[in-house]
């Protein structure tokens, strides 16, 4: 079997921090990588392609497809000696447990040579059964030293448990074992498939750690919509209508 291999364009960047946005709980990864995508106007400079993807291609808008994959899009830091970002977000995670070591070792190896020292993953943490109104931001991360500095942005550490998932959590096992610091920052949720208020308070950590500006107006109009949906649902529970159980759009 062909292995997954990743397309790119060669670019220069400084001192680059890696993102890590793909698709897990709450969506919070994905709508925090789409988000830092589209308001940084990052761009696009490589793709990762894997036999371990679902076997699916996307349709596109213009009538044409392509493969299921992860991309690399990188952002230029205008400050001077401020660090430049890579942003990752894809379709889908590797299939199996074969894929996911596989695929998540390469996108590591991929950014330590792009001379890469810092990765932060990003996914969500679901340890409730109602909606959050208030999410905090768990992490867990290689050392001590990035432990100590994300607690001065308010990550709260050593009080979520249990196992990550997928590449948010593999990432940074991976990176520890290639010498790059590594976090995962995980949006508490709950309840919702798509949780843009648990992005939302991610993405305001982030803005802090990476001390860069985001606005937050479309996560907010999302979180907004969410809440409306919710309002509803309760009352239309209220009054003795669908149950929980019927309601595909909650977990």
């Amino acid at each position: 079997m062909k292995r997954s291999k990743i397309y790119y364009k060669k670019i220069k960047l400084h001192n680059p921090i890696l993102i890590v946005g793909l698709p897990g709980i709450g969506s919070v990864g994905s709508l925090v990588a789409e988000h830092l995508k589209n308001e940084l106007k990052a761009k696009k400079f490589a793709t990762l392609l894997s036999p371990y993807f679902p076997h699916q291609v996307i349709m596109l808008p213009n009538g044409k497809s392509r493969l299921v994959s992860n991309r690399f899009y990188y952002w230029k830091n205008t400050k001077k000696n401020g660090n430049d970002l890579i942003i990752l977000l894809g379709d889908a995670q590797a299939l199996t447990p074969e894929g996911q070591y596989e695929v998540n070792e390469k996108i590591v190896k991929f950014f330590k040579s792009m001379g890469g020292k810092r990765i932060i993953t990003i996914g969500g943490y679901n340890i409730a059964d109602h909606y959050v109104q208030n999410p905090r931001v768990f992490g867990v991360a290689t050392s001590q030293d990035e432990i100590n500095a994300l607690k001065e942005h308010g990550i709260i550490f050593g009080v979520a448990s249990g196992a990550i998932w997928g590449s948010a959590g593999l990432i940074v096992e991976f990176a520890k074992r290639h010498s790059i610091n590594a976090a995962c920052l995980m949006g508490e949720t709950g309840l919702v498939e798509v949780d843009a208020n648990a992005a939302k308070a991610v993405l305001e950590k982030l803005s802090e750690i990476l001390e860069i500006k985001i606005n937050m107006k479309d996560i907010e109009s999302v979180k907004k919509e969410t809440e409306k949906l919710i309002k509803s649902i309760e009352e239309a529970m209220k009054e003795g209508e669908p149950s929980k159980e019927n309601m595909t759009y909650i977990r």
